[in-house]
C-alpha cells in the first residue's frame, strides 16, 4: 500500500506541479505527519522533491524530471488502452493525439508490460453509441472542442422546443451520453450563472469567437454532470399509471427503461394465461401513451382515467387507418 502511494505522490507532483501536504494527505486519506514521512522516503530514493516554505508553498520535483511508467501493476498495464475511446477522440478531432500518446505510453513501459497493454487493446473495443445510433453531433464538435480547450467564447443559434434562439456562451465541457453528445456552457459573461446542458445535434449554427473567458476554478465536469443527470431523471417522472400485464408484457415493459426494469424485477411473473397489475412512473400523459403502445395487446392501462382515453383514442385512429385499406 505504502509503495502504491509513493508512486501516486510522485505522478501527481510531476503531473500538478507543487502541492501542499495538507492536499496530499486529504487524497489519500492518511495524516500529514505520514506524507511528511512519504517524502522523506522518496528523496532518499532519489526523486529530486524539495519544499518551499510559506503560504504559497508546498511540495514539488525539480523543473524537467519525469519518471518512467515502471510502477504499473500487470492490471494498470493492461487497462492503459481502456482509457482512450477512439471514436469520441475522433469525433472531437483528437484520434492523431490519442494514437501519439499511445505510442509514448508504449514507448515508457518496461518491455514485459507492453505486450500486455497491446493485448489488451486488440482484444477489447469499447463503443459508447447505441444500437442504429450514430454519434450525433456532426462537424461542429471539433470546432466545439478546440472552443472548450482553448476556452474561447462562442455564438451559437440553437434549436429549442419552442423554436431557434441565438446565444452567447462560455463552453466549459463535452459529454457523450449514450451516442449523443452535450455541451456544458454558461451564458457569456455571467460568471456567476449556474451551467446549462446544450445537445450538440441542436446547434445549427456555431462560430468560435477570439475573446476569452476565465474558467471556473471550482468547476468539475463529472461532478457536475452526474448532478445535473440525477437531478433531471428525478423530475423526470411526474406521475404515476397503473397498468395490467401478461408475462409478455412484463418483458416489454422492462425494455422501455431502467426504470421500468427496476419494477419489473421486483414484480412477481405471474402464471400462464394470467395478468399482473403494477404501478410504474409516467413522464406525462402523451409520452407514456406512446411509449405503452409499444407494448402491444400483452397491457391494459387501467388509470389515470386520462391516459386510458388516450390509449384508447391512438388504438382507435390505428384501427381505422387500417380498415380503410389505403
Amino acid at each position: 500500500m505504502r509503495q502504491s502511494r509513493l508512486l501516486s505522490i510522485l505522478l501527481i507532483l510531476q503531473t500538478r506541479g507543487r502541492t501542499t501536504a495538507g492536499a496530499l494527505a486529504a487524497e489519500f486519506e492518511v495524516s500529514v505527519r505520514t506524507i511528511y514521512r512519504d517524502i522523506d522516503q522518496l528523496s532518499a530514493a532519489g526523486a529530486p522533491v524539495y519544499a518551499d516554505r510559506g503560504r504559497e508553498g508546498g511540495f514539488q520535483l525539480l523543473d524537467g524530471y519525469r519518471t518512467r511508467l515502471t510502477g504499473l501493476t500487470d492490471a494498470e498495464a493492461e487497462t492503459l488502452f481502456l482509457g482512450g475511446l477512439a471514436g469520441p477522440a475522433a469525433a472531437m478531432g483528437f484520434s492523431e493525439a490519442l494514437m501519439t500518446m499511445q505510442l509514448k505510453l508504449l514507448a515508457a513501459l518496461p518491455p514485459e508490460r507492453q505486450a500486455a497493454a497491446e493485448r489488451m487493446a486488440g482484444r477489447f473495443h469499447l463503443d459508447p453509441s447505441g444500437w442504429y445510433q450514430g454519434e450525433t453531433g456532426g462537424d461542429r464538435l471539433p470546432e466545439l472542442a478546440q472552443a472548450v480547450w482553448g476556452q474561447r467564447r462562442v455564438a451559437v443559434r440553437y434549436e429549442r422546443w419552442s423554436g431557434p434562439v441565438e446565444r452567447t456562451l462560455d463552453p466549459l465541457g463535452l459529454i457523450l451520453k449514450g451516442g449523443v453528445w452535450y455541451l456544458a456552457a454558461r451564458p457569456a459573461g455571467e460568471a456567476k450563472a449556474a451551467p446549462r446542458t446544450y445537445r450538440v445535434s441542436n446547434i445549427l449554427t456555431l462560430e468560435v469567437g477570439e475573446v476569452g473567458f476565465d474558467r471556473p476554478a471550482d468547476f468539475d465536469l463529472a461532478s457536475w454532470w452526474a448532478a445535473t443527470s440525477a437531478r433531471f431523471e428525478a423530475g423526470l417522472f411526474t406521475g404515476e399509471a397503473r397498468l395490467r400485464l401478461t408475462t409478455e408484457g412484463l418483458r416489454r415493459l422492462r425494455r422501455l427503461g431502467s426504470a421500468y426494469a427496476a419494477i419489473v424485477a421486483e414484480t412477481e411473473t405471474p402464471a400462464e394465461g394470467a395478468w399482473v397489475e403494477v404501478i410504474v412512473p409516467i413522464e406525462s400523459i402523451v409520452h407514456a401513451s406512446v411509449d405503452f403502445l409499444r407494448l402491444g395487446p400483452e397491457a391494459e392501462v387501467v388509470a389515470p382515467p386520462e391516459l386510458r382515453t388516450a390509449m384508447a383514442e391512438s388504438i382507435e385512429r390505428m384501427s381505422g387507418l387500417y380498415r380503410s385499406g389505403t
